[in-house]
């Protein structure tokens, strides 16, 4: 089976499947590896920094490595077996129906009319607090993931499987995952998540900027507002202190006619984000599922354009 053909299948798995539960999940797996790896590597280094960028090394290696191996023995036993775990390996690093699931239940719980619920269930999305959200708040929640999400858990999955295979892929994930749990800028990770942060950042500059031009491309198949995504991508596309995040938000801002961004509260404290978009049309919870339809478009865009690129250059 062609790397191609092992990506395409793989997409196709999550699209049916999505996260099965039951299934141990690799990224958990090497989220349990770095917090096991934080302490004994703090002792191990008297610099914060330089236990960070070890953890960072060994966490990479480690993933890239086993999977790498894991197919390889797969394929010494049989090619459909090495193809087989090839497409399983980058099936568990793509996310596109888990996020259009979580969005969802948003949807319906305020369909129903259950604030509380969907508070609950737009928690498991953000990281802010949604305790007190009214129903505007929890779905800019929502959509605001929905957008962010769209590069590093569809978008940067697929270009660097596109890239390097399963075994890229895989170290993709595994610096996403460091970077969710050290790249806080408190007094705890400040220096020792530095390099985890850093890393992320940089490993996103391609894939959020793609993301931001296939949301584009989006908008237009979909009839929605393609040229004001265009437009706000190039104005606010860089008002968010993150350099990536900001990029897919804005798009999809300016693609639903709606204003992301504003006052968010974490563990108690205030956060202002700048605003992204024009308040053409107020946040409503049919939004939510817009987003999604723009979301599932930019994944199927950009598996077919890394997929030509992969083409072209063969």
């Amino acid at each position: 089976m062609s790397p191609e053909l092992q990506l395409a299948a793989a997409f196709v798995l999550d699209l049916l499947l999505g996260d099965p539960r039951w299934l141990p999940h690799p990224v958990r797996l090497i989220g349990r590896l770095a917090a096991g790896l934080e302490n004994p590597l703090r002792r191990a280094f008297p610099s914060a920094r330089v236990a960070g960028v070890a953890i960072v090394a060994g966490v990479l290696l480690t993933a890239g490595g086993m999977t790498a191996l894991i197919i390889w023995l797969g394929y010494l036993c049989h090619p459909w077996l090495g193809d087989g775990l090839g497409v399983l390996a980058l099936y568990t690093t793509l996310a596109t129906r888990d996020l259009g699931a979580h969005a969802g239940a948003v949807w319906r719980a305020l369909m129903r009319g259950d604030l509380s619920g969907a508070r609950r269930k737009a928690g498991r999305m953000v990281g802010r607090d949604t305790d007190c959200l009214d129903e505007t708040g929890v779905a800019r929640a929502a959509i605001e993931s929905v957008a962010e999400n769209a590069s590093d858990g569809v978008v940067g999955p697929l270009f660097y499987a596109a890239l390097g295979g399963p075994a890229a892929a895989m170290m993709y994930k595994a610096a996403s995952t460091l970077d969710s749990m050290f790249g806080y800028k408190n007094e705890r990770y400040r220096d020792f998540g530095r390099a985890s942060a850093r890393l992320d950042d940089l490993l996103n500059l391609i894939p959020a900027r793609v993301t931001g031009l296939l949301m584009v491309a989006a908008a237009w198949l979909l009839g929605l507002n393609g040229r004001g995504a265009w437009r706000i991508l190039l104005r606010d596309g860089r008002k968010h202190p993150s350099p990536n995040s900001g990029l897919g938000e804005a798009a999809m801002a300016g693609a639903l006619g709606i204003q992301l961004g504003g006052v968010n509260s974490y563990g108690g404290e205030t956060s202002i984000k700048p605003f992204l978009g024009d308040p053409l049309t107020p946040i409503s919870r049919s939004h939510i599922r817009q987003a999604v339809v723009v979301m599932v478009f930019v994944a199927v865009l950009a598996l077919g354009l890394f997929l030509g690129l992969r083409t072209l250059l063969r």
